[in-house]
């Protein structure tokens, strides 16, 4: 025997210690991952069992869940979900759903969506459809206590359906939503954060919408929510009408063509789910929005200038037109006078208020429309 045997003795005892140890930590680890699937699947049925008893029902045509060995992936194909509202049942069908949990970070949870997405009364055609290039979430904490949660959608549509035709309600290159637990507790009266992102928005129902895509910024604070168990928004903001809470707009931006638009305030909601309150807005490139949105008839056909031209007509037959006439002709001038002139990012502003009266939206003197009503 020479003097090489023990040492290559040993390092063969050393290869195979060194293999038996991986062949352990491989074992340990897949049991671990199998455990721990096991568990999340309880708990996804957890989840489901206090949903069903709330009124939301969610169903897998098919379902599974992989990703070993470092992530869990629980993927949902042809999902539908029933919910029990006030009025009536709302089924809503999405194509799949795939959420994704790395095995380091079990509280984060990023998931992906297939469209489209359709909602409708259980059993009949869908009155809403909505679809995307890319539609992902992700969502800090658990489903019974989220921390943060981020909508992000690529070209989202949404199309009211009526007769098998579709009727544009929204278009968008993208969208984001943002919202997380700013004070309190999810279950004791939390304060929540909602931020909004939008790039090339349009809205064909809606005339300050319509016109040009818009890109905006608009970050709220909701405040008077009694907790943030599951619930559709409209009971949250009957929470907030009933508790005398408000909603904040600590920032809100919106650019459209020539149009430059900051500006901040506070909303409350009546007990009849109309907004009230005020937004102080500073605004550059007035002009093209008045004119987008056709300003000067919605002037001459508001109610007040409808009374002042019936009065005049009674001094003198014609009169009342006439002054209706002009006072749309002259609707430009007049707001840059009501209003603070100022500057906004080097360009010449006004400053003016955008007001809520009982849902009624007024940018100055011009009313723009109703505000939907909350619940």
């Amino acid at each position: 025997m020479t003097m090489s045997d023990p040492v290559r003795r040993s390092n063969v005892r050393r290869y195979i210690v060194l293999l038996v140890l991986v062949v352990a930590l491989i074992g340990g680890w897949s049991a671990f991952w199998y455990v721990a699937a096991g568990k999340a699947r309880t708990a996804l049925e957890g989840w489901r069992a206090r949903e069903a008893k709330s009124g939301r029902v969610y169903e897998c045509g098919k379902e599974g869940v992989g990703g070993f060995p470092f992530r869990f992936e629980f993927t949902c194909h042809n999902a539908s979900a029933v919910f029990q509202t006030r009025q009536a049942p709302i089924e809503a069908k999405l194509g799949g759903v795939l959420v994704v949990s790395q095995v380091y970070q079990p509280t984060l949870l990023i998931s992906e969506f297939k469209g489209p997405l359709t909602i409708a009364a259980p059993g009949k055609p869908p009155e809403l459809t909505m679809n995307w290039a890319l539609f992902q979430s992700s969502v800090r904490g658990t489903p019974a206590a989220p921390e943060r949660v981020s909508l992000v959608f690529d070209q989202p549509t949404i199309d009211a359906l009526k007769d098998g035709a579709a009727q544009p309600l929204l278009r968008a290159e993208h969208l984001e939503l943002h919202a997380r637990l700013l004070e309190g507790l999810v279950s004791d009266h939390p304060v929540l954060e909602v931020a909004v992102r939008t790039q090339g928005a349009f809205a064909p129902g809606v005339p300050a919408l319509a016109a040009q895509p818009v890109d905006a910024v608009f970050d709220t604070v909701f405040r008077g929510l009694t907790d943030f168990s599951p619930k559709p928004w409209p009971e949250r903001f009957r929470e907030i009408a009933a508790n005398k809470g408000r909603i904040e707009i600590t920032e809100a931006r919106a650019v459209q063509g020539e149009t430059l638009a900051v500006g901040a305030g506070n909303l409350s909601i009546g007990d009849n789910g109309r907004l009230q309150g005020q937004l102080d807005l500073t605004v550059a490139g007035l002009e093209p929005f008045l004119k987008a949105i056709n300003a000067e008839q919605l002037v001459q056909a508001s109610p007040s200038v409808d009374r002042l031209a019936s009065a005049l007509d009674r001094l003198s037959p014609g009169l009342g037109q006439a002054a209706k006439q002009q006072v749309g002709a002259n609707l430009s001038a007049g707001i840059n006078m009501l209003g603070r002139k100022t500057t906004l990012e080097g360009r010449p502003a006004v400053s003016l208020p955008l007001r809520f009266d009982d849902g009624r939206m007024y940018l100055g003197p011009i009313p723009l429309g109703d505000s939907p009503t909350l619940f």
